[in-house]
């Protein structure tokens, strides 16, 4: 069906797409601490793989965490073991994000090449590259890179199954069960339901292979679960079975969340609908996308608003994207041309302004926001950084001023745009962000505090991320519960109280982090 999209002039250039993918997929990925919430989590089940003999019950700060699977985690910890030599542990690990991104961009291209051309397929990626929701999960070490490359698998098998069905039902299968081992029945279910194509193709022969090898592959880590650790299994399940239980309808929180996360894919992909509306369920190209993000979108709004329950949409709106991409009317082309080079233009000049402000204190206004955002932060030139940055903005004004005529020159452009302030963020402004998301001073000055032979440390309203950063920066392990304890760890608000019985020693917290306080106390009398 790919006359339904093709145009006669110029795709995007292959070079072009290769080259913005990998500077995307690796700016940002190492060079910085554990930060806090996702990506601190998602490095400590890591180092808890890597820690421990046992591969099969991941575990956070030495206690199981029975709210994840193990496919990513496994992979940061082979990354992170691969590369120890030259990078320090949450480095390596976060590698497995930068894998199992381009993977879902290799997959999502492979489905677009099959169901709408060539074209399409070069274009994919850089929609994706644009989409704003997926630069931060897509750059710390959480699950959601895998999640997604698993997903786009399983749309590229139903693509190939009219023309190649064996290698479509095989790939199909295998990301279904991949699905499930990254993200659980919350990663798993809204793909699933593509298997109703399949079945209305009357493909029985390959939707029993997809069942078959997805069952096979996702059942193997419950099944050695049960027999090596049952007890984790039954917390881990029960925990999966309340994160798919509806909690409520579709809210205006719903529609802010994902009117920036899918920002721009939420706005052609209707277009591409709407163009091929009296064809759209006969036409595979509109078919699988559609079903998909119909499911994908009352999952989520079921759901929270929030970045696991909005990922199953992402690869369906890419897709029905770059149906409709090529075809934008000339207005709405122009229009969102027009938007991306003033709100990307503004957004590197504002970079570029920050990072002067914190080397020189100037403009006086801009330094005294950083300031007060980053307190004691000091700013040092880096002539690296400097370069980087400036080869990103030359990089994005060569674009602006020589990009070719084509139906994909918009795209290019914003995803060209997205990934140099990116770029220039990353080189410019790591050192700052990093000061205030990092938790390595706080703990080091906890751990001077905390006596070598403490024993039993207690812990009160201490979240995971938390913990994390604790065992990982200073090998400090808390129990549930202080009654044994004489030592212990609480979260609380500013100027909060001792608990009864308690003698505070010590209390610290990042800087610019106005509400989070941790403190260490000591049981009185002791």
């Amino acid at each position: 069906m790919s006359f339904f999209f093709e145009s006669r002039q110029p795709g995007p250039l292959p070079w072009l797409v290769m080259v913005v993918c990998t500077i995307y997929l690796l700016a940002g990925i190492i060079g910085h601490d554990p930060w806090k919430s996702e990506d601190a989590i998602g490095l400590a089940i890591a180092h808890g793989f890597h820690t421990s003999d046992n591969w099969l019950k991941p575990t956070l700060a030495g206690e199981a965490w029975a709210e994840a699977e193990p496919l990513y985690h496994w992979l940061a910890a082979a990354t992170a073991s691969i590369t120890r030599t030259f990078l320090p542990f949450h480095d390596g690990a976060r590698l497995a994000s930068a894998l199992f991104g381009g993977l879902f961009l290799f997959l999502l291209a492979g489905a677009a090449r099959t169901l709408y051309g060539n074209d399409a397929g070069w274009g994919v990626p850089l929609l994706a590259v644009g989409t704003l929701g997926l630069l931060v999960p897509i750059h710390e070490a959480q699950p959601a890179a895998a999640v997604l490359a698993a997903s786009a698998g399983v749309y590229w098998g139903v693509a190939l199954l009219p023309g190649r069905p064996l290698v479509g039902a095989l790939l199909m299968g295998t990301s279904l069960g991949g699905s499930f081992l990254a993200g659980g029945l919350g990663g798993v279910l809204p793909p699933l339901t593509l298997l109703a194509i399949p079945l209305v193709q009357k493909r029985y022969a390959a939707l029993a292979i997809v069942l078959c090898l997805g069952g096979v592959l996702a059942a193997a880590w419950p099944l050695l679960l049960a027999q090596h650790e049952p007890a984790y299994l039954n917390a881990w399940w029960a925990t999966e079975l309340a994160a798919t239980e509806p909690r409520g309808g579709f809210t205006l929180g719903h529609a802010k969340f994902l009117g920036w996360f899918a920002w721009p894919i939420l706005y052609i992909a209707p277009w591409a609908l709407w163009r091929n509306r009296r064809h759209l369920m006969e036409t595979p190209g509109m078919a699988i996308p559609a079903v998909g993000a119909i499911v994908a979108f009352l999952w989520y709004m079921s759901h929270d608003a929030r970045t696991a329950s909005a990922l199953p949409l992402v690869p369906p709106l890419i897709l029905l994207a770059a149906a409709g991409s090529a075809s934008l009317r000339r207005g709405a082309g122009n229009a969102w041309d027009w938007f991306g080079m003033m709100t990307l233009s503004i957004a590197a000049a504002l970079i570029w302004l920050g990072s002067v402000a914190m080397l020189t204190g100037w403009p006086a206004k801009i330094a005294g926001n950083v300031a007060k955002l980053g307190p004691g932060f000091v700013a040092h030139f880096s002539l690296f950084a400097s370069l980087v940055a400036l080869a990103a903005t030359a990089a994005w004004i060569m674009t602006l001023a020589r990009s070719p005529r084509s139906p994909w020159r918009v795209v290019s452009r914003w995803a060209v745009g997205v990934t140099m302030s990116w770029v220039m963020l990353v080189a410019l402004w790591m050192p700052w962000i990093d000061y205030g998301k990092t938790y390595r001073p706080v703990v080091a000055s906890l751990r001077h505090a905390l006596p070598a032979d403490a024993g039993c440390i207690g812990r009160l309203a201490l979240g995971p991320a938390q913990r994390a950063a604790l065992d990982y920066f200073g090998g400090i392990r808390t129990r549930w519960g202080s009654k044994a304890c004489h030592w212990l760890i609480a979260q609380g608000e500013p100027n909060e109280a001792a608990p009864e019985g308690w003698t505070k020693v010590w209390e610290g917290h990042r800087p610019g982090d106005r509400s989070e306080r941790l403190r260490l106390y000591r049981r009185s009398g002791t």
